[in-house]
């Protein structure tokens, strides 16, 4: 079964050095979706030390619960957070929310 949209929470504004919670979910696809974020239309990788661009970014990212955590956000952080829900079956997108830092 596709997914549905995802409901996506997206915090709209965090002060400097803070923690953020984003939360990513839906319950109608079937396998049980996996969850993708994206800043600004760009994936955010599970692995942040794998990526040089995420580098300055200390975040751990769940792709299972589709939970996205900024432990000390900095202004690079602020942009606009989107979600894709996958499975076999295919994917579904929430839309963009801007998070201000």
């Amino acid at each position: 079964v596709k997914p549905v949209t995802p409901r996506c929470t997206v915090p709209k504004a965090v002060p400097v050095g803070k923690t953020a919670s984003l939360h990513c979910h839906e319950n109608e696809g079937y396998p049980k979706s996996t969850y993708s974020w994206y800043r600004n239309s760009e994936p955010l990788s599970p692995d942040v030390k794998s990526n040089a661009r995420f580098q300055n970014s200390s975040y751990s990212l769940n792709p299972t619960t589709g939970t996205l955590v900024f432990h000390a956000v900095h202004k690079g952080d602020t942009g606009r957070y989107s979600c894709i829900a996958t499975n076999d079956a295919g994917f579904a997108k929430c839309e963009e929310q801007e998070m201000e830092v």
